[in-house]
């Protein structure tokens, strides 16, 4: 009587071939951007058919828009960590700068950058765009109201110091991507012309 010594090959639950895919396509989306997933891309990055990459994840709108919202969410919640560590409501508003601003984020900046871009074909991504600003948003708020709450800061209007400080934000990191030399306006300068906008100045001598 023979044995066959090969080994048996297991199957693979639903459950983790659609976590292999999910994984693989957010490995690409890191290292290409989010234009680069596509059916074939991914199925190439995991080492399995095309139809297969299709039957576990339909669309490939739907796809995008979910590595969009899980990596850019990381982010904000790792940001938030850092923000409400800081004891002094100032001292928040720094720290948010110091850590978005100091070059280590390029990969989630190109996110943003294709998110905007993409966003205008892709509704499922727009709708996370959205949702991502509206938390960064949210962040930011929260942070220069509780500072003028207990005249750390002073501002007329929270909601819109908060708009203006992620787009002055933005503005630098999505530049930073496509200037060959550093950019002109350092951290500091950056925190300086944020807080000149805060009333940090004007607060401490209320």
């Amino acid at each position: 009587m023979s044995t066959d010594a090969r080994p048996k090959r297991t199957r693979k639950s639903p459950g983790e071939r659609a976590a292999e895919i999910l994984a693989a396509a957010t490995d690409l989306a890191r290292a290409e951007g989010l234009a680069a997933v596509t059916v074939r891309s991914v199925a190439d990055r995991a080492g399995i058919t095309q139809g297969l990459v299709a039957h576990y994840f339909p669309s490939m709108q739907e796809l995008v828009a979910r590595i969009y919202r899980d990596l850019v969410g990381a982010e904000v919640e790792e940001v938030r960590a850092v923000v409400a560590a800081d004891g002094d409501h100032r001292g928040r508003i720094r720290a948010l700068l110091e850590t978005v601003l100091d070059g280590s984020r390029d990969d989630v900046t190109v996110l943003w950058v294709e998110g905007w871009a993409l966003g205008r074909r892709n509704p499922e991504l727009a709708a996370a765009v959205r949702e991502q600003m509206d938390a960064w948003h949210a962040l930011v708020s929260d942070a220069i109201a509780a500072g003028e709450a207990v005249g750390e800061l002073r501002v007329d209007d929270v909601d819109r110091a908060a708009w203006r400080v992620l787009a002055f934000v933005d503005g630098l990191n999505a530049q930073s991507l496509v200037r060959d030399a550093p950019m002109r306006t350092s951290v500091e300068d950056a925190v300086r012309a944020v807080e000149s906008w805060l009333g940090v100045e004007a607060a401490e001598h209320r």
